[in-house]
């Protein structure tokens, strides 16, 4: 009876499920399943959100917990988007935003299977698009101008920037993964042909 060494000991297939490949492949997955599910929300529950993308804009309960459209600043009031078509566009962007992102992520899991072995340089390349998408739509969108320029955190009633920033770090932390160096990523594009 042979025994064999650990560095000769052929490798078991489900430790390829610890490997960084796998984890930024699940990352990207829940990040798109997440934005899908919120894109499939709003479309289907339109008017409730409508309602936060209206108020936000409008900035009507921008006075710390008072009576809505009372007590405005008038010195940011000038900030604020009344025309409801103006906000149903903006709202619609949104959505269209949320669904894209999902979409680009999911394609990007596809590479990640379809890669498999050969350095994922196409499925690291849509991951961080996505992911980016997300990071954009959320900090960029919510916190950045939804919270400073529309003043929401201002407001009781209509304030997201938790939220927003909650899925903004759960991207943000898939893209760490995804950029972590690893030999996976230097594997060859393309198998070598073999001779004959």
């Amino acid at each position: 009876m042979t025994s064999t060494t650990p560095a000769t000991r052929p490798p078991r297939t489900w430790r390829s499920l610890g490997t960084l490949p796998v984890v930024a492949a699940v990352l990207a997955a829940l990040n798109g399943l997440f934005v899908l599910l919120v894109a499939f929300g709003n479309i289907t529950d339109f008017g409730t959100n409508q309602a936060f993308v209206q108020h936000v804009l409008s900035m009507d309960t921008t006075n710390f917990g008072g009576t809505p459209g009372e007590g405005l600043d008038p010195a940011v009031m000038w900030h604020a988007i009344t025309e409801p078509v103006l906000q149903n566009i903006g709202y619609v962007l949104i959505i269209a935003w949320e669904a894209a992102a999902g979409i680009v992520l999911a394609v990007a899991f596809g590479y990640w299977i379809a890669e498999r072995g050969r350095g994922y340089a196409t499925a690291r390349a849509l991951t961080t698009i996505g992911l980016l998408m997300i990071v954009i739509l959320f900090m960029g969108g919510f916190i950045d101008i939804g919270g400073e320029w529309f003043m929401m955190w201002r407001s009781t009633a209509w304030n997201g920037e938790d939220a927003a920033l909650r899925s903004a770090i759960l991207a943000l932390v898939a893209l760490v993964f995804v950029h972590l160096p690893s030999k996976h990523w230097d594997e060859p594009a393309e198998e070598p042909l073999s001779r004959a």
